[in-house]
């Protein structure tokens, strides 16, 4: 006997929240008996259970699960009912019980239903044409659930088996067509938000069930059924980016790193050549968001230490780099969306200009309306900041308003993520952060950001310098991050290259630079031997000489005065002493015939034009005091004496001082984004979890059908 539940007939609205009675059950009494191994000690609602039995009395069950269990057994379930698969979406849907169950069942055990799996996902991906978005919702869950069920059974098999389980070999192509074509309907459509959000949830699972998503075979379809167009036009839409924009913007980014380096990904293509600037604008004022709202969760933390630095990051004439040593602030980073920048300034050059757009200061707007209630911050999660700001920059600035822009908003970020590269995570996120900067260095632009009251206007490359310099003065320790400090200098070289190729005149601080470029110097001298079991510190040294060379050669061209010029060349004599020693020692080590003989010696060729100012002024200076009489000069009697000499002084040409290796991801970072996507797509889908596809805003907001 197959009975389908009772006969009463209910208003449609009701059966949503339906439950069946005591004594409607007792007309399912075949439908009782349980399939599985769940206890009544376990959670009722995983055990799909309405109330704990008595001793007497056998567990009550929802409707739904009773269903479900009818799809476990080897049958198919529409036989005894017809109407079976049309109920079944009428049914809140009970995600635990469901992903549970396919859990729980061995390899064998699924293969035996796997025609009613097939059935199920087929049914699903028919339901979301339905006209009732209440079936369409309860369906998009149900994929959810099997598509992480499925894949959590089979983590040792291959994508293959994973495709046939689900849909069949014969057709998936089909099903993935139908289900891609109706998601992105759904997306595009002007109806419900909470539909739009629900579609993008379900791609995020489909996109992070594997940890390396590249081993997601699915994922194919998805690259031939594009959705691209839909995330491009929510990013587009401000009331869907407010809603969807995070969402939206991470997916991209995920879907950017299938197979990049093994295949043509269309997602990268496409990205590469979006030239609207509504769209651009909007991923920007997205990344820009979230990276806004870390700092102002930093900021808000510090307030409660009563340290005060994170003041001055407001200030882009003063230091970009909170350099408190002795308490460090925690704050969850976001590599999802550092993740999501990256591909769109490394991809699309059009993107580089959206950097300097300026909008009201992030930290500083705050919505005139009641706010919405906070969502838990979860690291690398797909809940957007709970703040709406991106609906307030989008309003006419107001003068009053102090403006930023992502890229000062991206320094902040940074600033703060690399104050400590002790703990791996942030070696690896401020390592991200450097990445991007190099991949901003190389177009960058020398905009000068929109003047704030009572601050000089500067050019925003001024903030990057700022932040390298003070990189390079925090982070000489015993752990040091070699790695970093290359990936620094080399963002400074890139920005000098710029400056002489273009003959930009920067007003700059330049000696703060040259200080502590110097200092990095005898901290590599001071700590030869403990660093040189790790670290090839000549390769740093190298660099940092011939970041000297270049102001040497070329600095009359982008210094802004030539007095600039002149304290380029005091500043070498003062500290002629560290020069002098880091000669001693590369000379030393390449006379020898031991590992570092090939590095110190390409160190002691580029120490030659900074050997030959400072012999060249050194007597000319003991000269002038001694003549004069003074025995301790002031810095205007020694730039005198390099004004007065600079005609008889003789420096040798250094060719490709002006030249760097440009940036190549698959070359050289292929191995730390590959990690890096696996970390992100790991925490993607560990934070959706089934509160975040709970059903009761949706129900709510479906409550009635017309």
């Amino acid at each position: 006997m197959c009975v389908t539940g009772s006969s009463t007939v209910l208003p449609l609205q009701k059966v949503f929240f339906f439950f069946f009675s005591e004594t409607e059950f007792s007309l399912l009494s075949p439908r009782l008996e349980c399939n599985d191994s769940l206890t009544m000690a376990q959670v009722e609602k995983r055990g799909g259970l309405l109330r704990k039995s008595s001793a007497s009395k056998k567990p009550l069950k929802e409707k739904v699960v009773l269903m479900y269990d009818e799809i476990f057994m080897t049958e198919d379930p529409s036989k005894c009912s017809p109407r079976f698969w049309e109920e079944l979406f009428l049914m809140k849907v009970n995600l635990e019980y469901l992903e549970g169950k396919l859990e729980s069942l061995d390899g064998e055990e699924l293969m035996k239903i796997k025609d009613n799996i097939n059935c199920l996902f087929q049914h699903c991906i028919q339901a979301l044409g339905e006209e009732h978005p209440i079936r369409v919702v309860n369906a998009l869950q149900t994929l959810c659930a099997l598509i992480r069920g499925v894949h959590q059974k089979n983590k040792s098999t291959s994508g293959f088996d994973i495709i046939n389980m689900l849909m069949g070999f014969d057709k998936a192509e089909l099903c993935m067509k139908n289900l891609m074509e109706s998601l992105d309907s759904l997306l595009c459509a002007e109806g419900s938000e909470s539909l739009k959000s629900l579609c993008l949830k379900l791609l995020l699972c489909l996109v992070t069930v594997t940890d390396n998503i590249s081993q997601n075979t699915i994922l194919e379809y998805v690259m031939i059924n594009s959705i691209f167009e839909a995330i491009l036009q929510i990013l587009s839409h401000p009331p869907s980016r407010r809603e969807h924009g995070y969402d939206a913007v991470v997916l991209l980014a995920l879907l950017v790193n299938y197979r990049k380096y093994e295949s043509v990904n269309p997602y990268i293509v496409k990205l590469s050549i979006v030239d609207d600037e509504a769209t651009l604008n909007g991923m920007g004022l997205v990344i820009a968001q979230a990276l806004s709202e870390y700092n102002r969760q930093y900021k808000d933390k510090e307030e409660e230490h009563q340290s005060g630095f994170f003041s001055a990051l407001t200030n882009m004439v003063g230091s970009m780099f909170i350099a408190d040593a002795h308490e460090k602030i925690s704050v969850q980073t976001n590599e999802a969306i550092l993740l999501a920048l990256y591909e769109a300034v490394h991809l699309n050059r059009n993107f580089i200009t959206v950097l300097a757009q300026s909008h009201p200061e992030m930290g500083l707007v705050t919505t005139p309306v009641s706010p919405a209630p906070a969502t838990p911050v979860t690291p690398l999660g797909t809940t957007p900041p709970s703040s709406d700001v991106i609906s307030s920059v989008e309003l006419p600035l107001d003068a009053d308003v102090q403006t930023s822009n992502l890229l000062i908003t991206f320094l902040k970020y940074s600033s703060i993520v690399m104050q400590d590269t002790k703990d791996e995570h942030r070696l690896h996120s401020g390592k991200l952060c450097l990445i991007i900067l190099t991949c901003i260095a190389e177009p960058m632009r020398h905009r000068k950001k929109a003047a704030d009251k009572n601050l000089p206007c500067r050019p925003l490359v001024c903030a990057v310098l700022d932040l390298m310099v003070e990189f390079i003065v925090t982070h000489m320790m015993k752990e040091f991050p070699m790695d970093l400090y290359i990936r620094c200098i080399q963002v400074v070289h890139k920005l000098l290259c710029y400056q002489k190729k273009c003959r930009v005149r920067l007003h700059y601080t330049w000696r703060e630079l040259w200080s502590a470029l110097i200092n990095l110097l005898k901290f590599l001298m001071s700590n030869e031997t403990v660093l040189l079991a790790k670290h090839n510190i000549f390769t740093l040294a190298l660099m940092i000489v011939n970041l000297f060379n270049m102001f040497i050669t070329y600095g009359d061209t982008f210094l802004p005065t030539p007095s600039s010029y002149d304290e380029l060349y005091y500043e070498i004599i003062r500290m002629h002493q560290s020069f002098d020693n880091l000669y001693s020692m590369v000379l030393r080590l390449s006379t020898n015939a031991g590992q570092w003989k090939e590095a110190a010696s390409k160190v002691t060729h580029a120490l030659v034009n900074i050997r030959a100012i400072i012999n060249h002024f050194n007597p000319k200076i003991e000269s002038y005091a001694a003549v004069n009489h003074i025995s301790q000069l002031s810095e205007e009697q020694v730039l005198e004496v390099v004004r007065a000499n600079y005609d008889t002084l003789t420096l040798k040409l250094q060719d490709g001082l002006d030249q760097y290796e440009r940036y190549s991801e698959q070359h050289k970072e292929a191995a730390f984004f590959k990690e890096l996507v696996r970390s992100i797509s790991t925490n993607v889908r560990r934070n959706l979890a089934f509160h975040t596809l709970s059903q009761e805003v949706l129900l709510k907001e479906f409550s009635t059908i017309s």
